[in-house]
């Protein structure tokens, strides 16, 4: 490491709090959204965006990085694979999956559903991609959002009353990053449009996915849960790594998906340890200095890549307190040897200058992309919890957690009333052998071919992680601590991720934002604005829900539908009114995430305008053809 840098790290992960506080929304709050905005976002505002976007582009050209070469051996438990299937290692988050990216395999230019370790890892990630080819585009933008208000009342069992917790565990924004040691083990040239982002040459840069995710509050703690705070928000930067070489000849099986990840924070210091080698407790525990962000509030959300290491930032407007994290050595970010798993401190970068259409990560299901994301289908709420699974892990550096009130299996609520669901399951000499597993069907859910969950096949073994409703106690580093869940919560994430037979509030119209005080305010998003202040001209929308799908062939397509065969329903993008300035562009229209609300201007098509599968990408994703941004277009001009 550079000189002083290894004490650096130690001081800054030498201890770690949690911070939760108080705060919803009120119709007082929700008009200050326009006020806001303002004089927030004006003329002066984006040209300072355009001077980091110039300045982005001339470091790009003539930077050369040289980053230290220590290695830096794994933890026994760690993020080497955030799936939590690794051969090797043990894995931090107990709530695996939720933080990854949902990769495919390709070979021979066709993409298929990736196996790691003999178990299904995709998930359902509905996006809008921003295409622009101005130079740029690809590594500096900036977002504003206004984060839900839920419900003053508690989530019921039948889904009369619900959160946002329980809608999406982390809408997103996405960006790729250079990785030289990510999928396919090729050199990159950060912010260049000279890597290639196909799935058929060898040449591709090594390539890495990076999402700036928020979670939602109710449901914690975040090291085994998806909530820093019972009332409130914070965010996060990921960056996951892919340890496969070009068409999968080769994976390493104990790392095949590692995660670099850190809170947001009000200095910048990391809660602990972000890299996927030296990840502990303190890496998923909020701090005093974690942001925190009150439903309700406007958030500013800029991306940028000066040389000191790509950047997210999150201003939060209705606070005026900023949380911010830069992804460099200095910091404690590594990328992965594909060959022993060990570390080395890395600065990252974004990948690509432009956000033109071809600019991807080779390996992820999602063609972006410069995405807006809400990660779906990690949610049942039950009447009652059955089948105890307790964890209990101790790390090297004295570090524990223990929590034993959790459940496999949800009776009642979304499995229907008087109805048992998935699990438990228990490993065997043949396998991890699971009870009640089933999976998507022609009908709605069906039994599932095979009882072993370490199978690769598409079925939900487990309705697992599950937490009751109100406190329970857990043990932080050896100390009892007071934990919540909104609801009796399963989280479909501890044998396979995600509902994969559909019934849970994610797949139930009446689940979502409608204007009802029983159910939570949707999400809105303004932007996002170019590095020069101007909106992306077009736009993509999609969906990768055919990849979870058991009827869907990625091969062909047959059966790949959106909704996925069975379900009910399944949420899409719309744009509703609003006047914002946004510099020198204005837009009367906000998007929106969930169905149609009372005053939805545009839908296009509700799920119709996820298009079609892609068969020349991976056929478990489906894509609309190439739009004009409609936020900026049409209804919406000004």
């Amino acid at each position: 490491m550079r000189n002083g840098e290894e004490s650096l790290m130690r001081i800054r992960w030498s201890g770690s709090g949690h911070s939760a506080g108080s705060g919803r929304g009120s119709p007082r709050a929700r008009r200050r959204w326009r006020l806001l905005l303002v004089p927030a976002v004006g003329i002066a505002a984006v040209c300072n965006l355009s001077l980091v976007g110039s300045a982005t582009a001339s470091v790009a050209a003539t930077r050369t990085v040289l980053e230290p070469s220590t290695s830096v051996a794994p933890n026994p438990t760690n993020e080497l694979d955030c799936n939590g299937w690794s051969k090797a290692y043990k894995t931090v988050k107990k709530l695996a999956g939720d933080l990854c990216t949902d990769p495919i395999k390709t070979v021979d230019g066709k993409g298929s559903r990736f196996v790691d370790n003999g178990w299904y890892v995709g998930h359902d990630e509905p996006s809008v991609k921003f295409i622009s080819s101005t130079p740029g585009s690809g590594n500096t933008m900036t977002y504003l959002m206004k984060v839900p208000v839920d419900p003053k009342v508690a989530p019921t069992a039948s889904g009369s009353v619900t959160n946002y917790g329980q809608l999406s565990v982390a809408p997103w924004f996405g960006l790729p990053m250079c990785d030289p040691d990510s999928y396919p083990q090729n050199p990159c040239t950060p912010d260049s449009d000279s890597n290639l982002g196909g799935i058929t040459n060898p040449a591709d840069a090594g390539s890495a996915f990076m999402e700036l995710q928020l979670y939602p509050p109710g449901y914690e703690p975040f090291v085994d849960s998806e909530s820093c705070s019972v009332t409130k928000w914070c965010a996060a930067l990921t960056i996951d790594s892919l340890e496969c070489s070009f068409q999968f000849a080769t994976c390493n099986p104990n790392c095949e998906e590692p995660t670099n990840f850190a809170f947001l924070q009000t200095d910048g210091v990391p809660a602990g340890p972000p890299s996927p080698q030296l990840a502990d407790v303190s890496t998923f525990s909020p701090n005093s200095r974690t942001l925190l962000i009150n439903q309700g509030d406007v958030l500013r959300i800029s991306i940028t890549d000066p040389a000191q290491g790509f950047t997210t930032k999150i201003q939060d407007l209705s606070t005026g307190q900023t949380g911010y994290m830069v992804a460099s050595a200095a910091n404690g970010f590594m990328n992965t040897n594909i060959a022993d798993c060990d570390g080395t401190p890395f600065t990252f970068h974004a990948e690509y200058s432009t956000a033109s259409i071809q600019n991807r990560v080779p390996w992820a299901a999602l063609e972006g992309g410069v995405l807006m994301e809400q990660e779906i289908g990690h949610s049942e709420v039950c009447s009652s919890l059955a089948n105890q699974d307790p964890f209990s892990e101790s790390f090297a550096n004295g570090q524990s957690f223990t929590d034993t009130d959790t459940y496999d299996t949800c009776d009642g609520g979304s499995e229907g009333a008087g109805q048992t669901g998935e699990g438990p399951c228990a490993a065997t000499s043949t396998g991890v052998i699971c009870q009640n597993a089933e999976t998507q069907g022609p009908n709605g859910p069906q039994a599932c071919p095979t009882d072993n969950a370490d199978s690769g096949t598409l079925c939900e073994y487990a309705d697992g992680f599950c937490f009751p409703q109100g406190a329970r106690t857990a043990q932080v580093n050896g100390v009892n601590t007071t934990e919540w869940a909104d609801a009796n919560q399963c989280f479909a994430d501890r044998y396979q991720n995600g509902d994969l037979d559909f019934d849970g509030l994610s797949y139930q119209r009446s689940a979502w934002p409608n204007g009802s005080p029983f159910h939570p305010t949707s999400a809105e998003y303004v932007g996002p604005l170019q590095a020069n202040g101007q909106p992306y001209p077009q736009v993509q929308y999609e969906s990768d829900i055919g990849g979870s799908s058991y009827l869907c062939n990625t091969n062909t397509g047959a059966d790949c539908t959106v909704p996925p065969i069975s379900a009910s329903f399944y949420p899409y993008w719309s744009l509703s009114p609003g006047l914002f300035p946004l510099g020198q562009t204005q837009t009367s229209c906000v998007w929106n995430f969930g169905g149609n609300l009372s005053n939805t201007l545009e839908n296009f098509g509700g799920d119709a305008q996820y298009g079609h599968p892609d068969l020349t990408w991976y056929g478990g994703t489906s894509i609309s053809p190439v739009e004009p941004n409609p936020e900026y277009t049409g209804r919406c001009a000004i």
